[in-house]
């Protein structure tokens, strides 16, 4: 069974008496374990694909599975349980709460999930060392530098070992350097779980880690 399957999804927005159609019958499968990078211009559909695919948007027809789970006609309360259990999230701007410590915006999804805080502790300090943050767990996120923001922000959606990430341009405000070293963690971080993910970029060191790269044009995929 895949991570991640959309079929025939499409989404429109109205704009005054006209309609957007921001995805055009999409149709794209994810699997276990696999890496995907999702390119293309800026206003191409990138970020609303991968927001339906994470239960962020609903789409205005067609089926989105992740696992064995239909989340297309999801109610609200649902689709947080689901965002919650089996999807993570790292977007572009990283959105750490910057008065937690690294520590801290771990544990804080995990306490969420209902984690016992010591669980959660214990669970963020691991994921911490494997990311080489041990010695910045008690920093909070504004003494971070913008790489190891981003390592955190891996971290923390990998706390609740979720079986689909969705990354939104995750390198895009690194250098060369730290772009490098941060594309070669997401990769192998991933891999080491088995866990699926897709990656929206404009970036083109990205693509030589995946396994598969799909371009969007206009809301058409072309896989």
């Amino acid at each position: 069974m895949p991570a991640l399957a959309l079929a025939d999804v499409r989404k429109v927005y109205r704009s005054g008496t006209e309609q957007v159609v921001a995805l055009d019958h999409a149709a794209l499968t994810v699997a276990d374990g696999e890496l995907v990078a999702l390119v293309g211009p800026s206003g191409s559909g990138k970020t609303t694909l991968l927001s339906i695919a994470g239960g962020l948007l609903a789409p205005t027809s067609g089926s989105v599975v992740v696992g064995d789970r239909d989340i297309s006609c999801l109610p609200p309360r649902k689709l947080t349980s689901f965002r919650r259990e089996q999807v993570g999230f790292v977007f572009q701007s990283v959105n750490l709460v910057p008065f937690l410590t690294a520590r801290e915006n771990l544990m804080v999804v995990a306490e969420f999930a209902g984690v016992r805080p010591a669980t959660a502790k214990q669970r963020a300090d691991e994921l911490l060392a494997e990311l080489g943050l041990s010695h910045r767990r008690g920093n909070l996120a504004t003494a971070l530098s913008g790489g190891e923001r981003q390592r955190v922000a891996i971290g923390r959606a990998l706390m609740n070992e979720p079986s689909l990430v969705l990354f939104d341009e995750p390198t895009s405000t690194l250098d060369t350097r730290l772009g490098e070293q941060v594309t070669a963690l997401i990769r192998n971080e991933l891999k080491r779980r088995g866990t699926a993910g897709v990656i929206v970029t404009h970036d083109a060191r990205m693509t030589r880690y995946m396994d598969r790269t799909v371009h969007i044009t206009d809301g058409v995929l072309d896989a």
